[in-house]
């Protein structure tokens, strides 16, 4: 009897030694993220948006809700390294440095020294800028002689709309809005503390924007859609990854797991952002739970993936890789405040980290209306915008595309099919509210970059629906 009680508390030390060592392990993994999601953050809003360090702190990392564990995180600055830290009492320390040409990234498996060695120049930004032109060849937004169609008082109540709050506990903060209407700005206003000049995060519309550059890789014959095999990792014996596509990836139906919950920060997206080296690779173990193009699933880090096979077709990854957004994309557009941070391996955080002025955001969305052309000069394959703004043949509800939304996610809207929304638009969707609305039948774009954490608060739909009516004969 006293043997067989000696081994039951035996077992159960172990077990209890065992499931603290586990708890132990997640707790500091989490603490972790918190902590990279913090400087990470604070780096980005301070040295590539401009922004105060207490606005940020007290505004877009305010700890409340979701964000309620980083009440417990010190931050520390280095304005002449361009450097932000952050612990927790000083345990679960991590770093974020801002690199010129590649915004921040957190220090994780990789020496400073060798990370700060790997900015790139901005050298063709000066040249293509022209101040003095009219939007969107130059800076001067011309919003008081509006098209005799344009009715400014409606659109006027419209912006107001979206500058306005419906209550304490659900506050829209919109920070920006632009309304192009046939290829001019007629509408545009900011909230304080906040300008045309400055640049704000995309998040996931940064995904947009790199099915716009895979789209100008598939017309320069770099890759093909149907391309598989992407990966030396799934090329590897039967590994069934083998089969995904490039069409897969940017249909969101890769078939791969991964758990896109923003709330935890142990789910996959967090960790993968802010708590890791390499993020493609640690999409791209992920397993398969289902066949390539079988199933749709939105994914962060399937074009995590998309960007690392990107960077494979280039020789030279960091002059050619880094700088391919601005040569074949930024530049060529005016989108000059762009920037696309990377990850400690070198690879560009296609899913989430581009900043850009509100302006810039409209450029992208106005190459889009234009069916990818610029001018005299085809920026996007014939047929891409096309193709991005498709439904995926395994979206069920037909509500994604290539990159883009075609129905905007509840999260950001209060009704699935909103009858003002004509049928063609389709939408670049970041986190927090950051949206790129394209109408190619009304001519309209419409970008909204905003602080909405509340889900519902901010109706997109509405918006749309209130803009139309500004337009004679659209409504």
């Amino acid at each position: 009897m006293r043997t067989s009680v000696k081994r039951l508390l035996s077992i159960l030390g172990v077990a209890v030694i065992l499931s603290t060592t586990v708890f132990g392990f997640y707790l500091w993994k989490a603490a972790l993220t918190v902590t990279g999601y913090e400087a990470k953050c604070l780096c980005s809003d301070v040295f590539v948006s401009g922004r105060e360090p207490p606005s940020v702190l007290s505004q877009d990392l305010k700890p409340v809700e979701a964000l309620y564990p980083l009440r417990f995180v010190d931050v520390e600055f280095d304005y002449g390294r361009r450097t932000v830290k952050a612990s927790i009492k000083g345990f679960a320390k991590r770093e974020a440095i801002f690199r010129d040409g590649l915004g921040c990234t957190l220090v994780i498996g990789e020496p400073e020294e060798k990370l700060r060695s790997e900015g790139i120049l901005m050298a063709g930004a000066a040249a293509h800028r022209h101040k003095n032109g009219i939007w969107p060849d130059g800076e001067i937004a011309d919003t008081a002689d509006l098209p005799p169609e344009v009715d400014g008082k409606k659109l006027s109540e419209a912006v107001e709309w979206a500058f306005s709050e419906p209550g304490p506990g659900h506050l829209r903060n919109t920070r920006a809005l632009i309304v192009i209407y046939d290829g001019k700005i007629v509408a545009e206003r900011y909230a304080p503390g906040f300008t045309a000049n400055t640049p704000l995060p995309g998040w996931s519309m940064t995904k947009s924007v790199f099915a716009a550059l895979t789209g100008i890789l598939t017309g320069e014959g770099k890759i093909s859609l149907k391309s598989d095999g992407l990966l030396p990792l799934w090329r590897e014996g039967q590994d069934p990854r083998k089969a995904i596509t490039i069409d897969d990836l940017l249909h969101m139906s890769s078939g791969l797991a991964f758990q896109e919950e923003y709330s935890s920060p142990l789910s996959d997206v967090a960790v993968m952002l802010f708590g890791t080296r390499d993020m493609a690779s640690f999409a791209a173990g992920k397993p398969m739970v289902s066949v390539p193009g079988a199933k749709w699933h939105y994914s962060t880090g399937t074009t995590e993936i998309l960007s690392k096979v990107m960077r494979d077709t280039f020789v030279n990854e960091r002059e050619d890789y880094l700088e391919f957004p601005r040569r074949a994309l930024f530049d060529r557009i005016g989108m000059q405040s762009a920037v696309v941070e990377a990850d400690a391996s070198g690879t560009l955080v296609g899913s989430s980290f581009m900043f850009a002025t509100a302006r810039d955001w409209a450029r992208f969305g106005l190459l889009y209306l234009r069916d990818g052309m610029w001018g005299k000069d085809r920026i996007l394959p014939e047929g891409w915008t096309k193709y991005c703004a498709s439904p995926a043949p395994a979206s069920v509800e037909k509500k994604y595309g290539a990159g883009f939304w075609l129905r905007v996610p509840r999260e950001f809207a209060n009704t699935d099919n909103d009858p003002r929304v004509p049928g063609d638009a389709y939408h670049a969707v970041g986190y927090d509210g950051q949206l790129i609305s394209i109408i190619p039948s009304r001519k309209l774009v419409v970008v909204r970059l905003g602080l909405t954490r509340t889900s519902g608060t901010w109706d997109q739909n509405e918006l749309i629906g209130r803009i139309l009516t500004g337009l004679r004969g659209q409504d």
